[in-house]
């Protein structure tokens, strides 16, 4: 990784991606739904091509390899937290368990590397091809919840996300859980 410049074309995205946070919430607290999933899919936009031209163009550095994640999580966690919220005239919520779920296994994941380090001296984790899927796919959830809020209905469609949400969340978890404990012994 490089220590050049450090307003790159990538970083601008990742920090617009950061500056669309809350533009998503006044949108989604103020029943603007389309508008809000329009801001989340240019967020998700912002995502995909950030680490793109960091590549491409070689521009990787310290502080995007820093921002990407955190905004990332940040974008991920504020939208589970606003789609879970009562009373602010959602047809199809995310459900307080799934929420306090997500945001537990990713707290749990930092907090057990952070111990692991400390512990045992510094080691890097790389992310798994299932972490990285269950990503993927609560993403799509917010999407889906999101659409059918800006339809204006509740669709079946929206539970399957849900459960299957959960599915991949424990699933996931359970794989860090051995993949840390495997590179431990």
């Amino acid at each position: 990784m490089t220590t050049g410049p450090v307003f790159t074309l990538a970083n601008q995205l990742t920090l617009l991606r950061m500056l669309l946070i809350p533009a998503f919430v006044l949108l989604v607290v103020y029943g603007q739904v389309g508008w809000a999933l329009a801001a989340f899919l240019v967020a998700g936009l912002t995502d995909a091509f950030d680490g793109l031209i960091a590549r491409m163009t070689g521009q990787k550095s310290e502080l995007g390899a820093w921002l990407d994640p955190a905004a990332d999580k940040l974008l991920l966690v504020t939208t589970f937290v606003v789609l879970t919220l009562p009373n602010i005239g959602l047809v199809n919520r995310i459900p307080v368990w799934l929420t306090v779920l997500v945001i537990s296994r990713d707290v749990g994941i930092v907090l057990t590397v952070a111990i692991v380090n400390l512990a045992s001296g510094p080691r890097t984790f790389r992310p798994s091809q299932l972490g990285k899927a269950a990503t993927a796919w609560f993403i799509l959830t917010c999407v889906v919840v999101m659409f059918y809020n800006w339809r204006g209905y509740a669709s079946p469609v929206v539970d399957v996300f849900i459960w299957s949400s959960l599915v991949i969340t424990l699933a996931s978890g359970i794989d860090y859980v051995w993949r840390i404990g495997r590179s431990l012994r």
